[in-house]
């Protein structure tokens, strides 16, 4: 997949405890977004934050502290629209922002082992 310039970065704020039929919720968005050939997805996990509801949540000792969680999705405009309605059934409580972002590189590394053979390992590059 080629992946460059203009895009659409897609961020979802939700708490860890929420689910999706049964799944957490952070596991069930990145597996649908890579069934439908999305770019690319991250989790990450906040130590503390607040949202709508105004309450913070931050690490509790014998509870649930439903920390933060998001998820960033980065593709072309037109398959992060497409992906939308999808999110939207499945995030009950949070937020979904949506923003312009350049692509300046996106590649994996077996699509770029002949190249590599060529560069140097010192740092410098190759004239």
């Amino acid at each position: 997949m080629k992946l460059s310039g203009s895009a659409k970065m897609i961020r979802i704020h939700f708490g860890e405890d929420d689910r999706w039929h049964g799944k957490p919720l952070h596991e069930a968005i990145v597996e649908e977004a890579r069934r439908q050939d999305l770019a690319g997805a991250t989790v990450y996990r906040g130590i503390e934050g607040y949202g709508a509801s105004s309450r913070i949540h931050r690490p509790h000792l014998l509870t649930s502290s439903d920390l933060p969680v998001m998820v960033c999705i980065i593709d072309e405009a037109q398959k992060i629209q497409q992906f939308l309605p999808t999110l939207e059934r499945m995030v009950y409580e949070g937020l979904i922002a949506i923003s312009d972002v350049e692509v300046i590189r996106y590649t994996h590394r077996e699509a770029e082992a002949a190249p590599r053979a060529e560069r140097r390992t010192d740092g410098a590059g190759v004239e």
